[in-house]
């Protein structure tokens, strides 16, 4: 949404929830922007070139990619197993990297591009998700330096947003969990995210870095 209040068309992905995704594109539509949705698991190569191939049939050129798609398994590490990692891993990281590489022929071509990762506070404090969770965000960061620094000559950025606990669904599955343990005393917002994904879709000058929305929980 804050992106289409941006002026961008959107393309909206989903694995299971068709009607919320169907209701995003009728708000993004709303604001004079073009919108569809395109169900697809992008864990999946096959399903990811489907997914960009439809995108830019309907759409054109995909010139900003968010990589959002995530899962949260709050586990003690004796009760992961090696399944749990491959399945945390897989969607969490793997996917960065196969729709990444889905939609950079076009934005090379273009010479113009963002490319925005979502990572986590989990990748730099470890947290109370588990070593399989914190293991795909950090990877989520190396992931966008590589790129950053193999792209910048491109126009093609790359960029990671690292939120500390928000108020989405993923954090009502983390049992006993106050607003205490962040600094500012409270849980971050969606917007407040999504003010940082319109600012680096619209930076050029900025690459290969983490931004931390985090209140407080990490500094530098």
């Amino acid at each position: 949404m804050a992106l289409a209040g941006a002026g961008a068309d959107v393309a909206v992905n989903f694995h299971a929830r068709a009607a919320e995704a169907r209701s995003v594109c009728l708000e993004v539509e709303r604001l004079g922007r073009s919108a569809i949705a395109i169900q697809a698991d992008v864990s999946s190569a096959q399903e990811v070139c489907r997914l960009v191939e439809e995108v830019e049939k309907q759409l054109g050129g995909i010139g900003i990619l968010v990589n959002n798609a995530g899962i949260s398994r709050p586990q003690p590490p004796q009760e992961i197993t090696e399944q749990d990692w491959d399945e945390v891993l897989t969607v969490n990281l793997k996917s960065m990297f196969l729709v990444t590489q889905a939609v950079l022929p076009g934005m090379r071509v273009r010479k113009w591009g963002r490319i925005i990762n979502m990572s986590s506070v989990a990748a730099q404090w470890g947290g109370v998700i588990g070593p399989h969770y914190s293991t795909s965000k950090a990877g989520a960061l190396g992931l966008t330096r590589s790129y950053a620094s193999l792209l910048a000559r491109e126009g093609i950025t790359v960029n990671a947003i690292a939120p500390a606990l928000i108020e989405t669904d993923m954090i009502q599955n983390i049992p006993n969990l106050p607003p205490t343990v962040i600094p500012l005393g409270r849980f971050g917002t969606v917007d407040e995210v999504a003010e940082v994904a319109v600012m680096l879709a619209r930076n050029g000058y900025i690459t290969g870095q983490t931004v931390n929305v985090n209140g407080g929980c990490t500094m530098s």
